[in-house]
């Protein structure tokens, strides 16, 4: 799986910090860190930060080590 956050859409509300901590981090006001790739067991906790962005900032795409399809 590969996550993308449009950061030009992000207004830092951070609740993908909330759903999801080992995923992403919000330094400051307006730096967000985050995984790009992250490992499988994760995501549950990326499919709630996904949910949970008020802005629809973050997306969840397949990844060819997860047996889908891009």
């Amino acid at each position: 799986m590969r996550v993308v956050v449009d950061l030009n859409r992000c207004q830092g509300y951070a609740q993908c910090c909330y759903a999801a901590p080992d995923a992403f981090v919000l330094h400051g006001h307006e730096i967000l860190f985050y995984d790009p790739a992250p490992p499988a067991e994760r995501r549950g906790a990326i499919e709630r930060a996904v949910q949970a962005c008020p802005v629809r900032a973050i997306r969840l795409q397949a990844g060819a080590d997860d047996g889908e399809t891009p």
